[in-house]
């Protein structure tokens, strides 16, 4: 495992690897990132959640680095001030809406600031609204305003077989115009080509001026395999597919039974000396 030798930044997915399924952020997760620091190891965070709802993070972790929200559509700096922003083609994000809701599944849609819903009772919004600790606006349709302003269009479904049918009819349909992965069993996302977790790994690269061969990377869902193939070294959580798990560089324990801090010290510090 050459590969993890000289870390320099750990870049971690949030839901299911790491916070625990209650999204619940652990005294051992907590002081992993501690250890990191003492190491001079960076840490970021990256996910399919607006950069809004990973505020909460920043204190308890004493985040310093870029977070990379909307799976790279938006990323800020620790205060939330953007500092760069990928906008869905108009078009694209028209399209997106269409085909999701033929295929039966909801639609939500995010702008850089807001969540906008068609309907308050929906599937998994009063579970969403918890998580990232701000309420959507309803509103009766997305409009062109809307779609000209999307950065990340979401279907909804908890028929798992369909929201893994649309994800490759909106891959297949849209191609190049934009990026479209899992990011929950029950969440398709579907973001700028250039708004994914690959383009996180880039991206953190060049502002930290950090090679990504010096980067490992930790997921547990498809849109996680772009940032495993472009780091050096990648980590899959216990609690990942199996197709998931193949295209990593190492498995860790499942994000119920501390598997972030579990991976932070027997493949992070264990190659550098920790």
């Amino acid at each position: 495992m050459t590969a993890q030798h000289d870390i320099r930044l750990f870049l971690a997915d949030v839901d299911g690897a790491l916070v625990t399924k209650d999204k619940v952020l652990t005294e051992a997760a907590k002081a992993a990132v501690r250890e990191l620091d003492r190491a001079g190891i960076a840490f970021a965070i990256t996910s399919g959640r607006p950069p809004r709802g990973m505020s909460m993070l920043v204190g308890p972790l004493a985040l310093r680095t870029a977070i990379a929200g909307f799976n790279g559509g938006v990323l800020v700096d620790p205060d939330l001030s953007v500092i760069e922003s990928h906008t869905l083609d108009p078009a694209a994000a028209k399209q997106s809406v269409k085909l999701i809701l033929e295929q039966g599944l909801d639609a939500w849609l995010y702008t850089e600031n807001d969540w906008l819903i068609r309907d308050k009772e929906a599937p998994h919004v009063a579970r969403e609204t918890w998580t990232v600790k701000f309420d959507a606006k309803v509103v009766a349709s997305f409009t062109d305003a809307h779609l000209a302003r999307a950065v990340k269009i979401v279907g909804i479904s908890d028929d798992l077989d369909l929201v893994a049918h649309c994800e490759r009819v909106v891959q297949n349909t849209l191609g190049q115009k934009a990026s479209a992965a899992r990011s929950q069993p029950y969440y398709l996302d579907v973001t700028h080509p250039q708004a994914n977790k690959g383009t996180v790994v880039a991206t953190l690269s060049r502002l930290m001026n950090i090679p990504p061969e010096q980067i490992a990377t930790m997921g547990d869902m498809p849109n996680d395999v772009l940032m495993f193939r472009k780091s050096g070294f990648s980590i899959a959580m216990g609690n990942a597919s199996d197709e998931v798990k193949a295209e990593a560089s190492a498995v860790t324990d499942s994000n119920e039974n501390d598997g972030f801090a579990k991976a932070v010290r027997t493949f992070v510090l264990r190659s550098t000396g920790g």
